[in-house]
């Protein structure tokens, strides 16, 4: 978002990422002890509140010095993000330096933690009561350099509170929009495609598979947490269903998919991420004619077969 999401990374970024597929296969052991009662996840907030006493404390304006310190001494699931995604105390201060806007602003959206925190331990007990074979691991809010949103992989969920208090695009309620992307990467957290590197053969890594991936994260968090991540889809393809429909159906089995996701460009009033929405749809018809919701459920997630799936969805451009 940027993309809209933490989903899987496009084609030419998934080799930065291979190396660390290792290490995030290695954290889901100590990741699965990290999990609360009843098999809710560990919802972690508390480098956030390092960084913000740090913030307080130096009036805005931290070294770099101070930010690698705060780096260093943070949560697992900070340094793995650290880690992965290149963030680092230059790169924080940079960050605050060109954007203090966005630090500022990320400090209000802190006073929405201790909700957001109650609306997703109550949207991810609903998952695990609809789909008992559900993992939890950690989810993590932590402050980074402003992008990205955040990290999906094994290991868990962690999300840059700057960025995504930031990403007011995707829904302009900023803790309806914390609740439900959580909710939407605790789905990928669940799906064998999306916690891998696909091969460039597999048939996820397609138009249709990867907008299955993600648009069934999208279904997934409006069933757990009463709306998808991104609201925004829908008003920008409106009047233009049917044509993005047919559209799709044309490029199906295209390996490129850049034309269908990740590709918002911030500014612009142009549709982005038309895969996203139209997996959605596709979900969602597939959960309304089915008999068994849990056992569809399971499918949504697993999604062994994507022709499949779309044939039995009963969905169709315009419906």
């Amino acid at each position: 978002m940027p993309k809209p999401s933490l989903a899987p990374p496009a084609p030419d970024r998934r080799r930065r990422l291979r190396a660390a597929v290792c290490l995030a296969l290695l954290a889901i052991a100590a990741a699965a002890n990290a999990a609360g009662p009843a098999g809710e996840p560990d919802i972690r907030t508390d480098d956030v509140d390092r960084f913000y006493a740090l913030y307080a404390a130096t009036d805005g304006k931290p070294s770099v010095a101070q930010l690698d310190e705060y780096l260093a001494q943070g949560s697992p699931s900070l340094k793995e993000f650290a880690q992965l995604r290149r963030v680092s105390g230059e790169r924080i201060a940079a960050q605050m330096a060109a954007d203090p806007a966005m630090y500022r602003d990320a400090r209000e959206c802190m006073k929405l933690l201790p909700q957001v925190k109650r609306r997703v331990a109550a949207s991810l007990r609903t998952l695990g009561e609809l789909y008992p074979q559900a993992r939890f691991p950690p989810v993590a809010i932590v402050v980074g350099r402003g992008k990205p949103v955040g990290i999906t992989n094994p290991a868990g969920v962690t999300v840059g509170l700057e960025a995504l208090c930031a990403a007011d695009f995707m829904n302009p309620d900023p803790e309806d929009r914390f609740v439900r992307v959580i909710a939407h990467e605790y789905a990928h957290i669940q799906q064998p495609a999306a916690a891998q590197d696909l091969a460039p053969d597999d048939p996820r890594a397609s138009v249709l598979g990867m907008s299955l991936t993600e648009g069934g994260a999208e279904f997934v968090a409006e069933l757990i947490a009463g709306g998808v991540a991104n609201p925004g889809l829908a008003v920008r393809v409106r009047g233009r269903e049917r044509a993005i429909g047919e559209a799709f159906l044309r490029e199906q089995d295209d390996r490129d998919f850049s034309g269908w996701m990740f590709n918002y460009r911030k500014g612009s009033d142009e549709p982005y991420d038309q895969g996203y929405w139209v997996g959605y749809r596709i979900a969602r018809a597939y959960y309304q004619r089915a008999g068994d919701k849990r056992a569809a459920l399971a499918r949504i997630l697993e999604m062994p077969d994507t022709k499949a799936f779309l044939r039995d969805s009963g969905w169709a451009p315009g419906q």
